[in-house]
């Protein structure tokens, strides 16, 4: 993509921020990420000065705090916009970040012999996970965002994928249905972009399958929508890995690169039934000549009702891609589950109705 183009996107992408902006300010923590990200991402003082400059902020900044965003590395017309951040902010709260660092301690962790059993009881239900599904329908709604600015706060919506997936005898389907509410006849892989599959067992299994050889080490207690869960890190090495980096639009293109990777995360294990909730991972190692710069997925599983039963089933997905400056981000929730059958269908007048998932309370930060 030319400078040209970027520099117009960019523009957009800030006008769209001062609209947010100017209803709620930024917060504490999406400044000292915005101002990290653009370091890292090595974006001109210039363009990050022009965009703070308007902005408002919802927390008060004292001296302390733009200093240590000098210390980051932030130049001179940057600082110069965190000054009158400053001066502008002065009648507002704190942030918030001092009452996370006063919370008090959880309880200690388990022992080691504890941490190894529910470990392998997790790594049990997951090997056993696509044996206990049974076969179903449902919605897989894909809400695409990218961000040119690199900034991660800017996310500009391209468009909306539903895809009817089905499940039967342990193998998955994928089936486009619309494009932005237009009936679509394309294959998934046609549309371009990222896209996502293989939520249903595969990730669960590849991580926990004995050849992966991953490394799992206490992480900490925590709650995930409501319910106790213990937390533990992973990494799974090149060698072990199955997860596959693919950059190009659609299988024809004679751009298109691959790479497996090695990668890391965390799991959440739900402390009552001892079966995974949560798989959060990022891309390690990834060369750098491949386009692609920084990869991450989190993806939720929930107890769903099927016909009067409960099953543990993928709830909702979000991927991020790095290529360049530009971040791309995919929104993924599984919706309107039904049991499969010869009459099983999804109306589009249902597809055409569901709302987006309530946002979460927010929890700790994902690696």
């Amino acid at each position: 993509m030319s400078g040209v183009i970027v520099r117009k996107l960019l523009a957009i992408a800030v006008l769209f921020a001062f609209g947010l902006s100017a209803q709620a300010g930024l917060r504490f923590d999406q400044l000292r990420d915005l101002l990290r990200s653009s370091i890292t991402q090595g974006l001109s003082d210039k363009d990050v000065a022009k965009y703070l400059k308007g902005q408002q902020l919802a927390f008060s900044l004292d001296d302390r705090t733009v200093e240590e965003f000098v210390g980051l590395g932030v130049g001179p017309r940057t600082v110069a916009e965190l000054r009158r951040l400053q001066q502008e902010s002065q009648a507002l709260p704190p942030p918030q970040q001092a009452v996370v660092q006063e919370q008090p301690a959880g309880p200690p962790p388990p022992s080691e012999e504890e941490q190894k059993r529910i470990i392998e009881e997790a790594r049990r239900a997951a090997l056993e996970y696509t044996e206990r599904l049974p076969d179903f329908l449902c919605l897989q709604i894909t809400r695409r965002y990218l961000d040119p600015s690199g900034l991660e706060m800017d996310w500009l919506k391209m468009d909306e994928l539903k895809t009817r997936v089905s499940y039967i005898d342990g193998s998955e389907n994928y089936e486009l249905v619309s494009v932005n509410n237009q009936v679509s006849e394309r294959k998934i892989d046609e549309v371009g972009g990222a896209t996502s599959t293989g939520e249903f067992g595969s990730m669960l299994r590849e991580l926990f399958e004995p050849r992966s050889g991953a490394q799992f080490v206490w992480a900490r207690h925590s709650l995930l929508r409501a319910r106790p869960v213990y937390v533990f890190s992973f990494r799974v090495t090149r060698s072990g890995s199955r997860w596959r980096l693919t950059y190009g639009d659609g299988p024809n293109d004679p751009a298109r690169q691959e790479i497996v990777t090695a990668y890391g995360g965390l799991i959440y294990v739900d402390k009552e039934t001892e079966r995974t909730l949560r798989i959060a991972m990022e891309a390690q190692d990834i060369p750098p000549s491949f386009p692609i710069h920084r990869a991450t997925t989190r993806l939720d599983y929930d107890y769903i009702d099927i016909n009067g039963s409960e099953f543990l089933l993928p709830l909702k997905a979000e991927v991020r891609m790095r290529a360049g400056r530009e971040i791309s981000r995919n929104n993924v929730e599984f919706r309107l589950y039904r049991k499969f059958s010869a009459e099983a269908s999804i109306s589009f007048a249902e597809i055409d109705d569901v709302q987006p998932l309530p946002d979460e309370p927010p929890t700790e930060p994902e690696p």
